[in-house]
């Protein structure tokens, strides 16, 4: 039986000379919204006119951070304005990103600065070189996550216990929005998949869903903001999977904040799950495997 990586949502409560990039080297890049495969090249030309592209991660795929890094060089060597918008980063720790890729830190004070290992864990490495890319060709990053205070509290005590110094980093209340009932049902599922197998403490759910969409409203805010202020430039955001299936995390947010002038897509690598799929609503624009 696939692993449904879904339940890892509960886990987580958690200068290049561009003539020498390869090309694409996935084995296979399909679309389950048109039911047809691509070619590289065709993949590519169809993300030219995006303004913002979703790579979907599982977090510790090594597999997924080769392609995420291949992927923004394709993109970036066709288009180079480009920013690359990552959870694994802290919307309180953008400053320590700016040192770094102006050179004024390094890549060690970078992660003692942004407190990598404590908030986000996953080896480095995987990240490191889109890191390095991104200050070799002075492309920007932005840190895009809630702070884990500000989540664990919310998850514990709900979205009313926050002080106003905590809603620093996050939306008004009132574009916190848990009203998406299908995106409720399936975390509902994970939530009491990860609860049946003993993982943790019993929680409420409430609390949890509450939690996990403030994760992504504030991701959402974060690209979507960046995209008004700098519209001719495209976002990549690395994520993982669980915020973009179906569009119901990232991007339907980013859809409500921007309206009509949006074009986002989204890819889902290595994608390996048991969530069905919909006529109506594709689990993704692309997926991509290796």
């Amino acid at each position: 039986m696939k692993q449904n990586k879904l339940a890892l949502f509960c886990a987580c409560f958690l200068g290049m000379n561009l003539l020498c990039i390869p090309i694409a080297n996935a084995q296979k890049i399909s679309s389950p919204l048109f039911q047809q495969n691509y070619t590289p090249q065709e993949f590519f030309q169809n993300l030219t006119k995006t303004n913002v592209i979703y790579l979907g991660e599982t977090h510790t795929s090594e597999a997924d951070h080769k392609a995420q890094l291949e992927i923004i060089q394709q993109i970036y060597g066709k288009k180079p304005k480009i920013a690359i918008a990552m959870e694994m980063f802290q919307r309180p720790y953008q400053g320590a990103i700016d040192r770094y890729l102006a050179g004024r830190i390094t890549e060690q004070e970078l992660l003692t600065q942004t407190e990598y290992q404590k908030r986000w864990g996953f080896p480095w490495e995987y990240y490191a070189p889109i890191l390095r890319f991104a200050k070799e060709n002075r492309i920007p990053v932005l840190a895009l996550n809630t702070p884990s205070e500000v989540t664990r509290k919310v998850s514990s005590q709900g979205l009313e216990s926050l002080t106003p110094e905590e809603k620093k980093y996050i939306p008004p209340i009132s574009e916190i929005r848990t009203d998406n009932a299908e995106y409720r049902q399936m975390l509902s599922d994970a939530f009491n998949q990860h609860q049946k197998g003993g993982h943790g403490a019993s929680a409420s759910f409430e609390r949890f869903f509450s939690a996990q969409v403030l994760w992504d409203e504030t991701m959402a805010e974060s690209i979507a903001e960046f995209v008004k202020n700098n519209p001719n430039h495209t976002v990549i955001v690395l994520a993982g999977q669980g915020h973009l299936v179906y569009g119901y995390g990232i991007p339907s947010r980013v859809a409500r904040r921007l309206g009509n002038s949006l074009v986002q897509k989204s890819i889902l690598l290595n994608f390996d799950s048991e969530l069905p799929l919909k006529k109506d609503q594709p689990i993704a624009d692309f997926f991509w495997s290796n």
